[in-house]
């Protein structure tokens, strides 16, 4: 019998990171300390058990969109959308019930946010916003990023973006996150102090590691692999959502065509005038309940293409593991390197088709005194690169450690989440085909009722 494949969601205890030595020093930080710790260096350390405890005891709502005229960085006039977030407090001080607070915020700003967080949370998946332009649209759906439906569904996605965010164990902590909140003057130039921008992987450095990385995480290879699959399956049933709209429209409109038949026919017919006018009536209703049901069945469209960017989010934290095995192969091979140089020098043996041996050749040998001083500063440079070497593979223990334990959290949050939106999708349907199934029934009869008159 063939054994099954290992799902790569079960495997989910740390392993290390390195391909050298394995150190078992540092295991203990935990996930709330280095996010502490992240946190603290993005905002100079200031401490947040107050707000922190704050965060968890108030409301947020995205509760209303403003479409607005405005001037951007090149001084060009240009529209966009503001959105105002709404915070307030579920507990009462001193019997006084705290006010609600209330600012505007735009999308940009949103992605700012979002962007700080994926530098200084690289170990996390971060909550992916919703789509800035429609993606998988049908054709009553406008593909207008100004569309008042559109806006709508968006200002949706980004109060569940932030609340994501608070319900996150490490993420509510966050200081910025706070402000975001709560500082309406001034947030983006508190963001930028960070400094988070210069801390940011360039995206070729990341393309270089993943084709250059000679001893990937078979783990993270599987989570990459798994992303994919993701993606390309939800993908594939938004399109297939997609065209499935596109008929059920037209079959559910050709049906009030047939009641404005109907309607006119009811005028030139007396004896069975109100049978038609009812047929019609029935068919008119009939067509018009397919706005509803599509728009019920695009809420949770939404939901699906939330995951769908999560993919994205799940690469991210891949990406960052790539380029910290990448690093520390680089620091291991110079360490071994130097070392090697190291032995030529104290053994007096000397590659014949290296540097050192064309140099030997053309310049001849070097003193004992010169031999010496470099064997000397080799040596300290081996001491050096020991040091950071081990310094890597304990920051590649911890990243390992922490991203494993918010990936478990974000997969049973995944199968919550879905088999709550299946199951409800699933009723909608249901509940939609015994009203249609009532209203079939009932032309059914005035059509017996008239064929039996005929």
């Amino acid at each position: 019998m063939e054994q099954a494949t290992p799902d790569p969601e079960r495997q989910l205890q740390p392993a290390p990171l390195e391909p050298l030595g394995r150190s078992d020093a540092g295991l203990g930080v935990t996930v709330d300390e280095e996010a502490e710790r992240a946190r603290e260096e993005g905002s100079g350390g200031d401490t947040m058990t107050h707000n922190n405890f704050w965060l968890k005891k108030i409301e947020i709502s995205v509760s209303e969109a403003e479409k607005r005229t405005g001037r951007n960085a090149m001084n060009m006039q240009e529209t966009y959308t503001a959105y105002l977030i709404e915070t307030r407090s579920v507990e009462h001080t001193d019997g006084q019930s705290v006010l609600t607070d209330s600012l505007w915020r735009r999308y940009s700003e949103f992605e700012l946010l979002r962007n700080y967080l994926l530098v200084y949370y690289p170990h996390i998946v971060v909550p992916p916003l919703p789509e800035k332009r429609a993606e998988f649209v049908w054709h009553k759906l406008s593909a207008d990023n100004m569309d008042p439906d559109f806006v709508e569904r968006r200002r949706i996605g980004l109060e569940n973006f932030l609340l994501r965010i608070a319900s996150h164990p490490i993420l509510c902590r966050d200081k910025i996150f706070y402000l975001f909140l709560t500082q309406e003057g001034n947030w983006k130039e508190t963001v930028n102090e960070t400094g988070f921008q210069l801390k940011a992987d360039s995206r070729l450095k990341a393309l270089n590691a993943t084709f250059r990385v000679k001893n990937p995480d078979k783990r993270f290879t599987d989570l990459k692999h798994y992303s994919d699959e993701l993606q390309s399956v939800i993908s594939h049933l938004l399109r297939v959502r997609a065209r499935v709209a596109d008929r059920l429209y037209g079959v559910y409109k050709v049906h009030g065509n047939y009641g404005r038949v109907f309607s006119e026919w009811s005028a030139i017919e007396k004896e069975m005038g109100d049978g038609l006018q009812s047929a019609g009536h029935h068919m008119d209703v009939y067509a018009s309940s397919i706005d509803d049901i599509l728009e019920d069945e695009e809420h949770y469209a939404d939901q699906l293409k939330e995951y769908l960017f999560y993919a994205e989010a799940l690469r991210a934290v891949c990406r960052k593991h790539e380029l910290m095995q990448y690093d520390l192969e680089i620091a291991a091979q110079d360490l071994a390197s130097k070392k090697q140089q190291c032995e030529e020098l104290a053994t007096g043996t000397v590659r014949t088709f290296s540097l050192k041996g064309m140099t030997t050749k053309l310049f001849g040998q070097e003193t004992p005194e010169q031999r010496e001083a470099r064997i000397k500063v080799l040596e300290e440079q081996i001491n050096e690169g020991e040091q950071q070497l081990k310094s890597k593979n304990l920051e590649g223990r911890e990243f390992v450690k922490n991203a494993w334990a918010d990936i478990e959290r974000f997969k049973e949050q995944k199968n919550r989440d879905l088999k709550e939106a299946l199951i409800s999708y699933a009723v909608m349907q249901i509940s939609m085909c015994k009203k249609v199934g009532f209203g079939f029934n009932e032309d059914i009869c005035i059509f017996r009722s008239t064929y039996k008159f005929l």
